[in-house]
């Protein structure tokens, strides 16, 4: 059950597909007052509640007795001071004696979230604009919560199969010999691949819908090269459009008025890669239509798949920020700087980025109005995702695309997968991996993935070797890394063959990985999930953060500590370890409900069946095409017969339903032996355990 709250004059977000009426009365749970433009909620907590949601967030799975502000911010330091990331997911879920309940502040501006950090039992959430809906979702549990949401926010965006693939990127990436280097280097050594990212150098002069023909002479060429050898070529687009003469998009857009302008009607100009840049007014449909179609070029070339970047929108600086900084120089200049000027000086210019001033300068147009850019500020990178994808539409409406954007709101999960920005190579961030993963799945981003090995810094091989085993179960499995770090593509490491066989049991379950995504999809469920939501009644399992469930059968608990050989676990009840060292080299090891210490060398990692479930595996392949899934075998433990459903389809099709992929595999244990049988497929029950 959902109602839905007005207060003020709510703005169109695009986030709530399923239109209520506004309800009278008063909010339930939370007291309400408006301070000037703020509408302030709050809630009085139980010391038992349980707060979970907020999507890309710091922090754990549990965000109670946290800070947090929805702001979407260029933030490459993701350190547990910082109260913003990229993404603003204003869903939370209250859980705990008596009561489970969720609520969506449908707001486009900044919100804050006192969730028990100023008053450990008070829970209070401000909308700094003040003009927002605010929807309540009653249901019995967490996970029926989401589902209530999900059917008000519209269907997740569902990929193409290969983008389940592996995918190598880095920052620096710039030419057709790297793309085929990367490939080469992979199938020469028989590593999985399916995808090469390229990152801002490709472009001529950082000028989106552009290559530099002298590194990519011919991207018609390249992108048919490296579809040959079953790869494909993923480029990055930014927000920022460069200011120059002759630069058509450039110009289009400023003879058709598309880009965002300041108070007195002039466009406004700040600086990203390229420097001075315009912005696009996304919110306009006919601009977004415009920005759409400017893929279109790319794919004429055989571009299947496109990461969207820099659109929360990260500024360098403006001209007036800039100006202002250098006046505050001047006026400093010659003066004897102490304990106060020497940090206006430097504030002057560290804060020249991304300023709030900035973000008050310029102006959208929304359903009529004119509206300032912090009012709506997170929106902009959602409604990038959704010009790109309406985009892929007009260009072929029967296929899929690959599509994943750092900035998002919710309602662009419709629309494309995200990844959780620009992390660094450190073990915390490995973790933070895990437990950002459900919280996504509950703002409906099921395709999602963090940078394996991390973005910023200098990573270990034992950091991108442990990584890479996390990352064997998120939808996007990709390694990437910033300009002048060290190499991190799997071939550069001595321990290269133990990284090739991480990634060979990822190909031998992407079909039950696939299956379960898609399912999700399309029955607005969650992929990943936190323990509580399966086990409400265990005590222990409602506070574990290192562990989530994957799918109907599963649960993963990576190694994420250096110099581990082994972890702790909490088994909520009976399951089976398997201990992968590759997708043909496994132990099966039956374990009993309670805490465990689990063994693992650096090359082997544990997944977890639940006691009667069984998932399927199909032999290794280097890439998704060539996975042969009408053989399969079963890893699981049994007592009795059971139905697994499995989901399976051309990968490329745009609109599927569930009935017309499902398959069922029925298995059959008598006298201490499983058997199995699906039509179409060979299945070997010969590993499952009985009894």
């Amino acid at each position: 059950m959902i109602h839905r709250y007005d207060f003020g004059t709510p703005l169109t977000t695009g986030a709530v597909v399923r239109e209520l009426p506004a309800e009278a009365g008063s909010l339930p749970f939370f007291t309400v007052e408006r301070e000037g433009e703020r509408v302030i909620f709050t809630l009085d907590l139980h010391e038992d509640d349980l707060i979970f949601g907020l999507g890309e967030q710091l922090k754990g799975i549990n965000k109670r007795g946290n800070f947090f502000r929805s702001w979407n911010s260029d933030e490459p330091s993701h350190t547990e001071d910082k109260r913003s990331l990229y993404a603003s997911h204003n869903l939370l879920i209250f859980y705990g004696p008596g009561r489970c309940f969720g609520v969506y502040f449908d707001d486009p501006g900044a919100v804050a979230f006192d969730l028990g950090f100023d008053r450990i039992d008070r829970a209070v959430a401000t909308s700094e604009n003040g003009n927002l809906s605010v929807y309540v979702i009653q249901a019995d549990t967490p996970t029926a919560i989401c589902r209530e949401f999900r059917g008000l926010i519209g269907r997740s965006y569902l990929p193409p199969k290969w983008a389940l693939g592996y995918i190598q990127s880095r920052w620096g990436y710039a030419s057709s010999e790297d793309a085929r280097r990367v490939v080469q280097e992979h199938r020469s050594r028989h590593i999985p691949l399916d995808n090469v990212c390229m990152d801002i150098d490709y472009m001529e002069d950082y000028k989106d819908f552009t290559w530099d023909k002298e590194k990519i002479p011919d991207l018609q060429g390249i992108c048919d090269e490296l579809r040959g050898e079953h790869a494909r070529l993923i480029p990055i687009i930014d927000a920022g459009v460069k200011q120059e003469a002759g630069y058509e998009v450039c110009e289009e857009g400023l003879d058709r008025g598309y880009f965002c302008r300041k108070a007195d009607g002039k466009p406004f100009v700040g600086a990203v890669w390229p420097g001075r840049s315009y912005f696009p007014d996304f919110l306009r449909p006919d601009v977004s239509a415009w920005f759409g179609e400017k893929y279109h070029r790319l794919m004429e070339a055989g571009v299947e798949g496109f990461w969207n970047d820099m659109n929360e929108p990260a500024l360098f600086y403006s001209e007036e920020g800039l100006e202002e900084a250098y006046a505050k120089a001047d006026a400093l200049r010659g003066e004897n700087l102490g304990i106060h000027n020497v940090f206006d000086l430097k504030n002057a210019f560290v804060s020249v980025g991304n300023s709030m001033a900035d973000y008050r300068r310029f102006y959208h147009t929304l359903d009529g109005q004119t509206i300032r850019h912090d009012k709506v500020h997170n929106l902009y990178g959602a409604m990038m995702t959704r010009a790109a994808a309406e985009g892929f539409r007009q260009f072929d409406p029967d296929k899929r695309y690959l599509l994943f954007s750092r900035s998002s709101f919710i309602g662009a999960h419709r629309y494309g997968g995200v990844w959780q920005g620009d992390n660094c190579s450190w073990w915390s961030h490995l973790l933070l991996n895990l437990r950002m993963m459900p919280s996504l799945n509950m703002a409906g981003f099921l395709y999602c993935g963090a940078d394996l090995g991390g973005f910023g810094d200098h990573t270990s091989e034992e950091l991108v070797l442990r990584w890479l085993q996390l990352g064997v179960f998120t939808p996007l499995m990709r390694n990437h890394t910033s300009l002048q770090t060290r190499d991190q593509e799997i071939y550069r490491f001595s321990s290269w063959e133990r990284m090739r066989d991480v990634l060979t049991v990822r190909y031998a379950l992407l079909p039950y990985l696939y299956s379960e995504l898609v399912k999700a999809v399309l029955t607005d469920g969650l992929m990943f999930r936190p323990l509580a939501f399966d086990f409400p009644a265990d005590a222990t399992a409602l506070r574990v953060e290192d562990q989530v469930m994957l799918g109907d059968a599963c649960m993963i608990a990576p190694v994420y500590e250096q110099n581990a050989r082994g972890r702790h676990v909490y088994l909520p009840e009976d399951m089976l370890l398997v201990r992968f060292r590759s997708w043909s080299d496994f132990d099966l090891e039956p374990m009993k409900k309670g805490h465990q210490w689990v063994d693992l060398r650096l090359h082997e990692f544990p997944l977890f069946i639940r006691r009667g479930k069984a998932i399927p595996m199909a032999k290794a392949a280097e890439y998704v095409d060539a996975i042969d899934d009408t053989n399969l075998t079963l890893l699981g433990w049994l007592d009795g017969d059971t139905d697994l459903t499995l989901y399976d389809d051309d990968g490329v099709t745009r609109d599927v339903t569930l009935e017309d992929g499902l398959t069922t595999i029925r298995v059959t244990v008598r006298d201490g032996r499983a058997s199995a049988q699906a039509d179409g497929k060979r299945v070997d029950a010969s590993r499952l355990i009985v009894g």
